[in-house]
């Protein structure tokens, strides 16, 4: 039986990446079927704010609810530790192979938490396809979050060709592979040893031969890259960017960008921290909830002196 319904159009390549986003954002109508036409897919959304157009999907038999979970590859991580529910939610889908309950939050230097496995596999590695790259991941060896593939490909939308890029956090590489198919050259740093070694698989199994992995903290970072700038900077270290921020400040060219993400309870919280230096606010946005009283924000800053 089909059903009109207002969808999303996107190209058969970005189909998990909007699906995932789409379910995060709560307005996937998961009562209707994905439908195809041609190279490009139409996800039906309970929002017409954010619909493309209207479509008629076929209705899908009513699924039996699965527990909640993030999906990152091959793996589901469970909010709650379940072994039961951790079971049917192996059973729901082919593709994943273990499902995970993070016994930790993230913490320390290296950004890293543990994990117990509810059923399938032991392990913690899996592989993520993004926007046609293909992502080698290891959940307790360095943090990765599927969540932020469509802002990476923001970014690449705003990026001129040829520019020097300098991603100051790099984890595993997922912006510095993304970023470099536009740019001269992309220095990632982090501090976490084990999140380089798999940023150097992701750069070479993704073919990227200017990306330069750099075992690096990044309060250093300005005097080991001292009398060289950049086009544009990545801050992804949202719980705590503003120590960095000078370095960051001091690393991009006048006229060049800043990407600050930044966990905060309500609108415009980084905003004096940053008009303490000679940058202006380009632009603040919601990139995702984190919870009840947080949210996941990017502040696109430019240098003016």
């Amino acid at each position: 039986m089909k059903q009109e319904q207002w969808c999303v159009r996107v190209p058969v390549t970005e189909g998990e990446p909007t699906r995932r986003q789409l379910i995060s954002d709560g307005i996937l109508d998961i009562s209707l079927r994905p439908a195809r036409d041609g190279t490009d897919l139409l996800f039906p959304v309970t929002d017409p704010a954010r619909a493309t157009e209207r479509w008629e999907c076929v209705a899908l038999p009513k699924a039996v609810p699965l527990p909640r979970h993030d999906l990152v590859g091959g793996i589901a991580i469970m909010q709650d530790d379940d072994p039961k529910e951790a079971e049917i939610l192996l059973a729901s889908r082919p593709s994943i192979h273990t499902v995970l309950y993070a016994e930790t939050p993230v913490s320390g230097e290296y950004r890293t938490r543990k994990f117990r496995v509810l059923a399938g596999e032991q392990v913690t590695v899996t592989e993520c396809t993004e926007y046609g790259m293909r992502l080698k991941v290891d959940l307790e060896a360095a943090y990765f979050s599927a969540r932020l593939a469509n802002e990476r490909q923001r970014i690449v939308s705003l990026m001129e060709e040829g520019e020097r890029v300098c991603d100051m956090f790099a984890g595993v590489g997922p912006f510095a592979v993304a970023l470099a198919e536009k740019a001269a050259i992309v220095i990632a740093g982090d501090i976490n040893p084990g999140a380089v070694l798999l940023m150097e698989e992701n750069v070479r199994i993704n073919h990227r031969h200017n990306v330069i992995p750099m075992l690096a903290d990044a309060l250093h970072l300005g005097d080991i890259l001292a009398g060289d700038s950049f086009d544009r900077i990545i801050m992804n270290l949202p719980m705590s960017p503003v120590p960095f921020f000078a370095t960051a400040v001091r690393l991009v060219r006048p006229g060049g960008t800043i990407h600050l993400y930044a966990m905060q309870e309500r609108e415009g919280e980084y905003r004096e921290m940053i008009e303490k230096y000679p940058c202006t606010i380009a632009e603040e946005r919601q990139v995702r909830s984190y919870s009840p009283t947080q949210h996941h924000a990017v502040y696109d800053i430019t240098r003016t002196g």
